[in-house]
């Protein structure tokens, strides 16, 4: 990672200097400012169907900063989930879901919580349909793990400590109008789903392995069967 990034932070609101603390706790990697590297990603996400916002950039120097990078080959696709998990509030359905759900968190939770900076996958409503079906054997390891990739709905950078926040510099804030950027944040969602129902159709069931296949054999997160997570 960079020691210096451009990034940008989507709101309805002009955010001059962020506020360490203050947020939402049940955002995907808990509490902290959420940014993209990707100007136009950071335009969709600050807007909604009602109101236009705003792309606000900052410099981060990341110098002297923990930095924990999903993408760097150490992680796996079940070490997001599991931390997914244990931020996000959604209602697990069924028996299997919620075995799965312990199973996870027993298994796969990595030691996130003391890092300065979480780089990492984004869970909007179609990837975390896509946790969610995983969740209800419904789809395979390896559907999940290519699913991370479609649409190119982006990662985000998120400052977790305080001495990250301090790191963060502020530029300008630049407009992103909701009518032309909300219709492309739907496009990007909706053409992630339609991806992953034809990757989903093209895959030979009987090959794969699902939730049930990882608890009953009882995988860990050393097992050599895991994928390290490499962003298409």
């Amino acid at each position: 990672m960079k020691k210096t990034l451009l990034i940008y932070h989507g709101s309805q609101m002009i955010i001059e200097r962020p506020t360490f603390g203050k947020g939402n706790t049940n955002n995907d990697y808990g509490l902290g400012f959420y940014c993209t590297e990707t100007l136009e990603l950071a335009k969709e996400w600050a807007c909604s169907s009602e109101t236009s916002g705003y792309a606000n950039k900052y410099e981060l120097d990341t110098d002297g900063l923990s930095v924990l990078c999903f993408s760097d080959g150490n992680y796996n696709i079940l070490n997001w989930l599991s931390i997914l998990l244990e931020n996000r509030k959604f209602r697990i359905g069924g028996d299997i879901a919620v075995r799965a759900k312990e199973y996870i968190t027993e298994k796969f939770l990595p030691d996130y919580q003391d890092y300065d900076i979480i780089k990492g996958y984004r869970a909007d409503d179609s990837y975390f349909s896509f946790a969610a079906a995983f969740l209800n054997n419904t789809i395979s390891l390896s559907q999940l793990e290519k699913a991370m990739v479609l649409g190119k709905l982006g990662e985000q950078i998120v400052a977790k400590s305080e001495k990250s926040f301090n790191s963060l510099s502020y530029i300008e804030s630049i407009t992103a109008d909701k009518e032309l950027y909300y219709p492309k944040k739907l496009a990007r969602d909706n053409g992630a789903r339609e991806e992953f129902r034809k990757e989903k159709s093209r895959t030979a069931i009987e090959n794969e392995i699902y939730i049930l296949d990882i608890i009953r054999e009882r995988w860990d997160n050393d097992d050599a069967r895991l994928q390290r997570i490499v962003l298409g």
